[in-house]
């Protein structure tokens, strides 16, 4: 049986590789495209997003991990809670191809909003079995949400 640190370790593992797997495809747009286009204002310098979002999926593990140790005591809500964490993993991936590698940004405006709102929806079902993972994943929210303004704001001034 897997111990209650294994599966946080697993799922941070899991978080972070899905992080660089989405960074492969960030990283040849970042010195090729991505300097060309209109951003606003408050676009953060490139240098910012690599920490951020390590940082990001690090509590985004833990939290995952933390809400898996309880489905022995919570089986029903777990099970819909790490549904609504894998939906929402698959998604932030999406973001990443969309954005950088369609260079769709209206699309990937909508498909971020939907990021946010399944992120939202794991936040609820998380705060419902353990509210300590549920605060991990609030600074998720809140950077997403500012990436989400971000987005709009390069599919507005580049359309």
């Amino acid at each position: 049986m897997m111990t209650k640190y294994l599966r946080i370790i697993n799922l941070v593992i899991v978080c972070l590789a899905v992080g660089y797997l989405s960074s492969k495809v960030t990283q040849a747009s970042v010195e090729s495209w991505y300097p060309l286009i209109k951003k606003p204002f408050f676009n953060p310098p490139n240098w910012v997003f690599a920490p951020v979002w390590t940082l990001l999926f690090v509590l985004m593990g833990i939290s995952g991990g933390l809400i898996w140790n309880q489905m022995a005591t919570k089986m029903p809500l777990v099970k819909k809670g790490m549904l609504f964490f894998i939906i929402q993993l698959v998604l932030n991936a999406l973001w990443s191809y969309i954005f950088f590698g369609l260079h769709n940004f209206l699309l990937a405006f909508v498909e971020i909003i939907l990021l946010w709102l399944m992120i939202y929806e794991t936040y609820f079902v998380f705060k419902q079995i353990d509210k300590k993972a549920a605060y991990l994943l609030i600074p998720y929210l809140v950077w997403v949400g500012f990436a989400t303004v971000l987005t709009g704001s390069i599919f507005w001034l580049n359309r």
